[in-house]
Parts: structure tokens; C-alpha cells; sequence
């Protein structure tokens, strides 16, 4: 048996572990820049705050029901995911579970007889829920998919199921599907939605009895069967192992307002890079490859974009580099390829690829044997930016005022990650 372990409302939830005077009362999270609502408790929802609506859109229905907002905090957030996941690593065997997103985790359940599922569903969930104060709903079925639509029940139904789900008869597993609209399954998008439901498939029992053969015409071939069988029971999608080492490392921001500067662009980009560099060094590799993408606003007035609002380029390095220098440098380079004068941008950012262990590249004779001392000096920084925050240590290129910064006017303080934000108690 699957299990998937999903996080209520997990950004809301972050924000009320050190505020429980909001439980019970509504709370938003919003996205980059304040821009759009990512995260709702029930209480929101009730009231009509829209998921991914503008948040200037929703803010009279914010302000006339007093609804507490926040601008997303990724520092809280990340710190508390890993607590969470390391929870679920205490409880259960190794390789048996896998971090699907920041608020959810599969668990392969097999190693417990389906008579104790139920029980020891909310064994993992208590636990969950005592060692780090986010609630949580599970469910249980014979797949992945199965599991997720049990999940999506359980989090409808919170007061019936107790957000516990076991779905471990067929009977069950029916009852389930029959509920379970067609748009609403693991997998199913939007266009393919519509589809199905020309095809006289609505929900995902109607969807479990087609044949493997009409999967592969009407349902994307490969991935629509393997969707058929996980819905008739039969294990198709397996856990998948963690992955320790990313096989790309990105890092993109929109910024806090309009930028029509190439300094301040170049800034940003240096800054991104300097991101990607620690990210690709904790994890002692380097790339060959680094590639920059800039985005414009849409309503740029003048003749139509050349290349449409989404610009990038990239270049090869010729020797594989984890040194935040070495990579700064070719990163403006191709900023200055890629700005154009006049135009206002929105968004920048860095994406490193082509990545190998950092004992593995083999240098050129020509190049100057200075890379022990560069990456000596790297792991200074990184060891003092680590300790001190705040990017104590950074590169000039990056900028000193950053007025292009992403604006979080609401964020709350970095309680688990920051020593000068720790939560007080009096």
C-alpha cells in the first residue's frame, strides 16, 4: 500500500505555529512581490477569497472580513518542511519515503498489514502533528494515484475522516473514484479534462474502465496508461529514490518593481548567481553551462517584443567552475547581449547545467593553477554568509541597494533560521 502525506494549508500553517491566536480565524500567503494569494486556511476559502487570485483583487474581501495576510516566507517555510520530513524519516524504514513537494511526501506503507493501516495512519500523523505543530492529512490506497484521490477526500471531508483516508477494499476504492471528478485526478490537466468529458468520462471510476489501448489514442500515450492501471489498482508509478545531488540548479526572481536599468538588471543576475553557486557548491559540484533569461512586461509600449517578453541565451564554459567569480562573469556578458534599451522588465534569472562532481574536472595546461585557492576562499564565504546571514560577504557586482529587490511588505520574521528573529516568549 501508498500513502501520501500532505500538509494542511502549509504555508498558513507555518505562519499560525508561532501566532495560535489566528486558529480558527482566516489567513492568506502571498506569492513573489505580494502578487497573488498561494495559500488559504478554510476559513478563507469560506468567505470566497479566491487560490491564485490577484491579491489587489481580493483585498476588499481581506479588508471587510479582517483577514490576516502574509508575504511568503521561504526561510520558515523550507526549515519547518524539513522538519517534517525528517519526522516521517524517524517513523518509517529507509527509502520509504519521498519528498514529492515542500508539503507533501509519498510513504510506501507495504511493511504494515492492511488491518493496522488505519492505526498507524494516525500513529505517523499524530506524530506529525506533535514534534512540529503543522496538521496533516493522509491517504492510503494500493497506488499513487489511488492515494492522491483518497488525500484530496480526506481533505474535503476533515470532520468525517479525521483527514484519515484508507481506501483497502474495492468497494472503498469505487466509492472513492465516483467522487472523484475527472479534472480532479493526480495527472489530469485542464485540456485533457475537457477530453474526457467528450468522451462521456466524468469521474475516475468511468476512467478506470478503459481499456490500456484507448489511453494510448485519447489519454498521451505512456503516461495516460500508466494513469489507467494506477486507477484499476495496479502499481505503476514506483517511489522513487532521493535525489541528493540536483542535476540542474536555478534561481529566479521577479523583481520588486518595474527595472528598465541594465545596471540594476546585471545586479540581480550577479546576485541569482552568486545563489546558484553556493546551492551548486553544497553539493560539491560545478557546471559547464550557465544560462540567463530576462522577462519583460507584457504592455511595453513601442514595436512588439522581437523575441516575445522571454529572452535567453547561455554559453559553455570551457572548464567545468564552481567559483561564484568565474560564473558572475559570463552571466553579465550575456545580460548585456540580451538587454535591450527602452524596455521594462519584470523578471531575471540563472540556471546552472551541465553539472559534474567537483572532483571530477579536468582542467586546461593553459589555465593558471588558482582554483585550490578560489575555492578556499569560496568556502570562507559561504561558511561566514551561512553563520552571519544576510549575505554578510557578497560580491560588488551584486550591488549594494538593491532597490530591484523582490518586495515581501508582509513577511513575518524568520523565527527557526535568523538568531536576531528568534521567537520571544514573555
Amino acid at each position: 500500500m501508498k500513502a501520501i502525506i500532505d500538509c494542511n494549508s502549509f504555508y498558513c500553517s507555518c505562519e499560525k505555529l508561532f501566532k495560535p491566536h489566528l486558529e480558527g480565524k482566516p489567513v492568506v500567503v502571498l506569492s513573489n512581490n505580494d502578487g497573488c494569494i498561494v495559500s488559504r486556511t478554510d476559513e478563507a476559502k469560506k468567505i470566497g477569497v479566491e487560490m491564485a487570485g490577484p491579491y489587489f483583487k481580493a483585498k476588499p474581501l481581506i479588508e471587510k472580513y479582517g483577514v490576516t495576510t502574509f508575504s511568503s516566507n521561504y526561510n520558515l517555510y523550507g526549515d519547518i518542511s524539513w522538519r517534517v520530513m525528517e519526522t516521517l524519516r524517524s517513523i518509517l524504514p529507509p527509502g520509504t519515503v519521498e519528498v514529492y513537494s515542500v508539503d507533501e511526501a509519498f510513504l510506501d506503507l507495504s511493511h504494515i498489514p492492511n488491518e493496522n493501516l488505519q492505526q498507524f495512519s494516525h500513529e505517523i500523523k499524530d506524530r506529525v502533528e506533535q514534534w512540529t505543530g503543522i496538521k496533516v492529512s493522509i491517504g492510503v490506497a494500493p497506488t499513487k494515484v489511488l492515494s492522491k484521490i483518497a488525500n484530496r477526500l480526506c481533505k474535503k471531508h476533515k470532520l468525517a475522516t479525521n483527514c484519515v483516508l484508507v481506501l483497502d477494499s474495492p468497494r472503498k476504492i469505487q466509492q472513492a473514484m465516483l467522487r472523484t471528478p475527472v479534472e480532479d485526478i493526480w495527472g489530469i490537466g485542464h485540456q485533457y479534462a475537457e477530453k474526457l468529458h467528450l468522451h462521456n468520462v466524468n469521474n475516475a471510476f468511468e476512467l478506470s474502465t478503459k481499456e490500456i489501448s484507448w489511453a494510448n489514442k485519447y489519454l498521451g500515450g505512456v503516461t495516460g496508461a500508466k494513469l489507467i492501471r494506477e486507477l484499476k489498482g495496479i502499481s505503476s508509478m514506483q517511489m522513487e529514490p532521493e535525489r541528493i545531488n540536483k542535476k540542474m540548479i536555478a534561481t529566479t526572481r521577479m523583481f520588486g518593481s518595474p527595472v528598465t536599468n541594465l545596471q540594476d538588471i546585471k545586479e540581480a543576475v550577479a546576485t541569482y548567481t552568486s545563489r546558484a553557486a553556493e546551492k551548486l557548491r553544497r553539493q560539491h559540484s560545478a557546471a559547464s553551462t550557465i544560462s540567463i533569461f530576462i522577462v519583460a512586461k507584457e504592455n511595453n509600449s513601442g514595436p512588439y517584443f522581437k523575441h516575445g517578453p522571454s529572452i535567453s541565451s547561455y554559453v559553455i564554459l570551457p572548464v567545468a567552475t564552481s567559483l561564484t567569480n568565474e560564473l558572475i562573469k559570463p552571466a553579465l556578458q550575456l545580460v548585456e547581449r540580451l538587454y535591450e534599451k527602452g524596455k521594462v522588465y519584470k523578471k531575471a534569472g540563472v540556471i546552472l547545467s551541465g553539472i559534474v562532481p567537483d572532483s571530477s574536472i579536468q582542467a586546461s595546461l593553459f589555465d593558471p593553477p588558482t582554483s585550490a585557492k578560489g575555492r578556499l576562499l569560496m568556502s570562507m564565504i559561504d561558511n561566514i554568509n551561512f553563520s552571519m546571514r544576510n549575505d554578510v560577504l557578497k560580491f560588488a557586482s551584486g550591488g549594494t541597494k538593491r532597490d530591484w529587490k523582490m518586495r515581501q511588505e508582509l513577511r513575518s520574521p524568520r523565527y527557526t533560521t535568523r538568531w536576531d528573529e528568534l521567537f520571544l516568549i514573555k
